[in-house]
């Protein structure tokens, strides 16, 4: 089968590779129809995740079919649609007890990290009963790829996590893929404002067409005193940081407002300043997250009811013979207006 392989920091390259076969009772193995590209990729060809070793295949997104089972595969038989999350839960854990599912002893984010992933034909995927979801016939399975990790990360590690209410004023750093998700679900709670900040102006734009009531271009170093004049000079109630470098997670200990929230969503690859000197009177709290997707099954209820459209996240599609180009296309969003890729196998 074709797959896209991580060969080490910077280098990438589509492959011939074995077809997966089940090595565990709980395995499935799935035909991958669709899949995408995350930022967390992009991080892993910076070498910031060290878990992910070479010669893995990259990608922890996708639906597709399923090909085999394993014996103790009870939910799901050769030929069914799935839905796969980017996170394997057992169930059974003590940390999947607590809905934990991201910390899960022998599951967790490991596709596409530890073991291989979904940029390719076919994927094993481990806990298949607890970690697959069934397509509901007629759902569209691009949307359904938004599904598999950032609209499940914006939503439980920026929405939840920041404690979103309704008439409170959310600043959200970040107007990539993950920002503007966690700007979709943030709605669910009808926060007064929604303010995003970025550098790019055409993201802003996306933005505000996907309910931002301000945008902030923070190229000239003035984003803090921006939002301190929208506010009243109070700060924001949740600052969510959606992009992973020192700058923009400082920028949220700046504009938080007393008794407010920062709710970390970025992948943080080098040390961040936690400026506790001027925190630490403020009561503050800072939240951080791997997303568990506990909340995958309300999102395909809210998909299912139209409630949501996160096809409006998808900007560019190729083959998976064409997935190079891809991911050049995705690292240079800023030239090429790329916010999610899908990818057909």
């Amino acid at each position: 089968m074709k797959a896209l392989v991580y060969s080490g920091p910077g280098k990438k390259s589509l492959e011939e590779r074995p077809k997966p076969s089940i090595s565990a009772p709980t395995d499935a193995i799935v035909k991958i129809t669709k899949t995408t590209i995350c930022g967390t990729d992009l991080h892993i060809l910076k070498g910031d995740l060290p878990s992910c070793q070479p010669g893995r295949i990259l990608g922890h997104e996708g639906v597709g079919i399923v090909d085999s089972v394993g014996p103790a595969v009870t939910a799901f038989k050769p030929g069914d649609r799935v839905l796969i999350s980017c996170v394997s839960a057992c169930g059974k854990c003590e940390f999947c007890r607590k809905g934990m599912f991201s910390h899960c002893t022998t599951g967790g984010w490991i596709l596409g990290n530890t073991i291989d992933g979904t940029q390719a034909e076919f994927v094993r995927t481990p806990h298949a009963d607890t970690s697959l979801y069934p397509i509901p016939e007629g759902a569209d399975e691009e949307a359904l790829v938004m599904l598999s990790d950032i609209l499940p990360t914006g939503f439980e590690c920026g929405v939840l996590n920041g404690k979103v209410q309704p008439g409170a004023t959310v600043a959200i750093v970040g107007s990539g893929p993950v920002g503007l998700a966690a700007l979709l679900t943030a709605q669910f709670y009808s926060p007064g404002e929604i303010i995003m900040i970025d550098l790019d102006d055409k993201r802003l734009e996306v933005a505000k067409r996907f309910g931002a009531t301000r945008t902030i271009n923070s190229t000239d170093g003035n984003a803090v005193a921006a939002v301190m004049t929208l506010t009243g000079n109070r700060g924001v109630d949740t600052a969510i940081e959606a992009v992973g470098i020192p700058a923009t997670f400082e920028l949220c200990e700046q504009i938080v407002a007393a008794g407010g929230v920062i709710a970390n969503i970025g992948v943080h690859g080098v040390p961040v300043a936690l400026h506790l000197e001027r925190l630490w009177d403020r009561n503050i709290s800072i939240t951080t997250r791997l997303v568990d997707t506990a909340s995958t099954p309300m999102l395909l209820k809210v998909l299912g009811a139209h409630k949501i459209d996160p096809k409006l996240l998808i900007t560019h599609r190729f083959k998976l013979d064409h997935i190079l180009d891809a991911y050049e296309t995705f690292g240079n969003a800023a030239k090429t207006g790329a916010l999610k890729v899908i990818i057909e196998a």
